[in-house]
Protein backbone atom coordinates (compact mmCIF):
# COMPACT_ATOMS: atom_id res chain seq x y z
CA UNK A 1 0.00 0.00 0.00
CA UNK A 2 2.63 2.26 0.99
CA UNK A 3 5.93 3.04 -2.02
CA UNK A 4 8.31 4.10 -0.14
CA UNK A 5 9.47 5.77 -3.33
CA UNK A 6 7.31 7.90 -3.14
CA UNK A 7 8.50 11.46 -2.60
CA UNK A 8 6.80 13.92 0.42
CA UNK A 9 4.18 15.91 -0.18
CA UNK A 10 5.79 18.73 1.95
CA UNK A 11 8.92 19.44 1.82
CA UNK A 12 9.96 20.77 5.06
CA UNK A 13 8.94 18.38 8.03
CA UNK A 14 7.62 19.58 11.27
CA UNK A 15 10.79 20.77 13.60
CA UNK A 16 11.21 18.40 16.36
CA UNK A 17 8.98 20.20 18.67
CA UNK A 18 6.08 20.87 16.83
CA UNK A 19 6.58 17.04 16.82
CA UNK A 20 6.36 15.90 19.70
CA UNK A 21 3.87 18.44 20.72
CA UNK A 22 1.54 17.01 18.18
CA UNK A 23 2.24 13.76 19.06
CA UNK A 24 1.61 14.28 23.23
CA UNK A 25 -1.46 16.37 22.08
CA UNK A 26 -2.93 12.98 20.19
CA UNK A 27 -2.10 11.34 23.11
CA UNK A 28 -3.74 13.79 25.69
CA UNK A 29 -7.21 14.03 23.61
CA UNK A 30 -7.65 9.78 23.99
CA UNK A 31 -8.10 9.96 27.84
CA UNK A 32 -9.45 13.52 27.95
CA UNK A 33 -12.45 11.86 25.48
CA UNK A 34 -12.47 8.75 27.45
CA UNK A 35 -13.18 11.18 30.37
CA UNK A 36 -15.47 12.99 28.81
CA UNK A 37 -17.18 9.89 27.80
CA UNK A 38 -17.29 8.15 31.32
CA UNK A 39 -18.40 11.11 33.68
CA UNK A 40 -21.18 11.63 31.18
CA UNK A 41 -22.74 8.38 30.55
CA UNK A 42 -22.85 7.53 34.21
CA UNK A 43 -24.44 10.83 34.88
CA UNK A 44 -27.88 9.83 36.63
CA UNK A 45 -29.45 11.61 39.58
CA UNK A 46 -32.79 10.69 40.72
CA UNK A 47 -34.59 13.31 42.78
CA UNK A 48 -38.05 11.55 44.65
CA UNK A 49 -40.20 15.24 44.00
CA UNK A 50 -38.84 15.62 40.28
CA UNK A 51 -37.81 11.78 38.94
CA UNK A 52 -34.86 10.94 37.31
CA UNK A 53 -32.55 12.78 35.32
CA UNK A 54 -30.18 10.86 32.80
CA UNK A 55 -27.70 12.09 30.51
CA UNK A 56 -29.89 10.37 27.46
CA UNK A 57 -32.49 12.89 28.16
CA UNK A 58 -30.17 15.61 26.68
CA UNK A 59 -29.50 15.80 23.03
CA UNK A 60 -26.57 18.32 23.64
CA UNK A 61 -25.41 15.29 26.19
CA UNK A 62 -26.04 12.71 23.36
CA UNK A 63 -24.01 14.24 20.80
CA UNK A 64 -21.10 15.18 23.75
CA UNK A 65 -20.73 11.41 24.23
CA UNK A 66 -21.07 10.81 20.31
CA UNK A 67 -17.80 13.71 19.91
CA UNK A 68 -15.73 12.37 22.68
CA UNK A 69 -16.08 8.68 20.96
CA UNK A 70 -15.13 10.09 17.71
CA UNK A 71 -12.15 12.61 18.94
CA UNK A 72 -10.70 9.43 21.06
CA UNK A 73 -10.83 7.16 17.67
CA UNK A 74 -9.83 9.86 15.50
CA UNK A 75 -6.69 10.16 17.77
CA UNK A 76 -5.65 6.90 18.06
CA UNK A 77 -6.25 6.09 14.24
CA UNK A 78 -3.60 9.42 13.80
CA UNK A 79 -0.99 7.91 16.49
CA UNK A 80 -1.17 4.28 14.70
CA UNK A 81 -1.27 6.44 11.22
CA UNK A 82 1.54 8.19 12.65
CA UNK A 83 3.61 5.33 12.62
CA UNK A 84 2.93 4.62 9.21
CA UNK A 85 5.69 6.42 7.33
CA UNK A 86 3.60 6.70 3.95
CA UNK A 87 0.70 8.28 5.89
CA UNK A 88 2.50 11.11 7.64
CA UNK A 89 3.08 12.84 4.23
CA UNK A 90 -0.40 13.52 3.99
CA UNK A 91 -0.24 16.62 5.35
CA UNK A 92 -3.72 17.59 3.87
CA UNK A 93 -5.53 14.30 5.12
CA UNK A 94 -4.21 15.85 8.92
CA UNK A 95 -5.06 19.43 8.60
CA UNK A 96 -8.59 18.34 7.19
CA UNK A 97 -9.31 15.83 9.78
CA UNK A 98 -8.12 17.89 12.43
CA UNK A 99 -10.48 20.87 11.23
CA UNK A 100 -13.68 18.82 11.64
CA UNK A 101 -12.80 17.60 14.87
CA UNK A 102 -12.27 21.18 16.06
CA UNK A 103 -15.29 22.05 14.68
CA UNK A 104 -17.41 18.95 15.85
CA UNK A 105 -15.93 19.79 19.57
CA UNK A 106 -16.62 23.51 19.23
CA UNK A 107 -20.48 22.27 18.41
CA UNK A 108 -21.32 19.89 21.21
CA UNK A 109 -19.21 22.84 24.12
CA UNK A 110 -21.49 24.99 22.79
CA UNK A 111 -24.52 23.12 22.86
CA UNK A 112 -23.71 21.61 26.43
CA UNK A 113 -23.03 25.25 27.75
CA UNK A 114 -26.56 26.09 26.61
CA UNK A 115 -28.21 23.36 28.63
CA UNK A 116 -25.87 23.97 31.93
CA UNK A 117 -27.15 27.69 31.68
CA UNK A 118 -30.52 26.34 31.23
CA UNK A 119 -30.02 24.65 34.24
CA UNK A 120 -28.89 26.81 36.21
CA UNK A 121 -30.75 30.04 35.55
CA UNK A 122 -34.07 28.68 33.51
CA UNK A 123 -36.19 30.19 31.24
CA UNK A 124 -38.81 32.63 32.83
CA UNK A 125 -40.57 33.19 29.68
CA UNK A 126 -41.51 29.22 28.89
CA UNK A 127 -42.16 28.70 32.45
CA UNK A 128 -39.08 26.10 32.96
CA UNK A 129 -37.52 27.02 36.68
CA UNK A 130 -33.93 26.37 37.16
CA UNK A 131 -32.74 22.68 37.98
CA UNK A 132 -29.41 22.30 39.31
CA UNK A 133 -30.94 23.40 42.93
CA UNK A 134 -32.63 19.79 42.58
CA UNK A 135 -30.52 18.00 40.81
CA UNK A 136 -27.03 19.55 41.96
CA UNK A 137 -24.75 16.55 41.55
CA UNK A 138 -26.07 15.68 38.17
CA UNK A 139 -25.10 19.61 37.01
CA UNK A 140 -21.76 19.36 38.82
CA UNK A 141 -20.58 16.47 36.61
CA UNK A 142 -22.09 17.58 33.38
CA UNK A 143 -19.70 21.06 34.26
CA UNK A 144 -16.95 18.66 35.13
CA UNK A 145 -17.38 17.11 31.98
CA UNK A 146 -17.56 20.25 29.89
CA UNK A 147 -14.71 21.24 31.62
CA UNK A 148 -12.30 18.10 30.57
CA UNK A 149 -14.19 18.67 26.89
CA UNK A 150 -12.91 22.09 26.80
CA UNK A 151 -9.18 20.91 27.32
CA UNK A 152 -9.90 18.35 24.40
CA UNK A 153 -11.13 21.10 22.08
CA UNK A 154 -7.94 23.28 22.98
CA UNK A 155 -6.09 20.33 22.15
CA UNK A 156 -7.95 19.98 18.98
CA UNK A 157 -7.67 23.45 18.10
CA UNK A 158 -3.41 23.45 18.88
CA UNK A 159 -3.14 20.32 16.27
CA UNK A 160 -5.16 22.13 13.70
CA UNK A 161 -2.95 24.82 13.85
CA UNK A 162 0.07 21.91 13.70
CA UNK A 163 -1.20 20.72 10.78
CA UNK A 164 -1.94 23.68 9.26
CA UNK A 165 1.60 23.97 9.40
CA UNK A 166 2.33 21.28 7.79
CA UNK A 167 -0.10 21.51 5.25
CA UNK A 168 0.73 24.99 4.27
CA UNK A 169 5.04 24.61 4.55
CA UNK A 170 4.82 22.94 1.78
CA UNK A 171 4.29 26.71 -0.67
CA UNK A 172 6.51 29.63 -1.00
CA UNK A 173 6.05 32.74 0.82
CA UNK A 174 3.86 35.06 -2.06
CA UNK A 175 6.39 37.45 -3.78
CA UNK A 176 6.04 40.80 -3.87
CA UNK A 177 4.86 41.77 -6.97
CA UNK A 178 6.22 46.31 -8.11
CA UNK A 179 3.15 48.25 -8.48
CA UNK A 180 1.75 49.51 -11.87
CA UNK A 181 3.03 52.96 -11.71
CA UNK A 182 -0.24 54.23 -14.07
CA UNK A 183 -2.57 52.55 -11.02
CA UNK A 184 -0.59 54.29 -8.47
CA UNK A 185 -1.03 57.82 -10.16
CA UNK A 186 -4.52 56.99 -10.57
CA UNK A 187 -5.03 56.64 -7.03
CA UNK A 188 -3.15 58.86 -5.74
CA UNK A 189 -5.31 61.53 -7.39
Amino acid sequence: MCNNDTKPTFSSPLPRRLQLLDLWLRILVIPLGVATLCLTVTNREDNRDYGSLVYSNFTGLKYMVFVSVASSGYAVLALVSSWVGCFLMKGWVFFVSDQVMAYMMVASVSAVVETLYLAHKGDVEVAWSEACSSYRTFCYKMELAVAVHFLGLFCFIVLALISAYRAFSIFDPPVAVAPIPRLEEEYRN
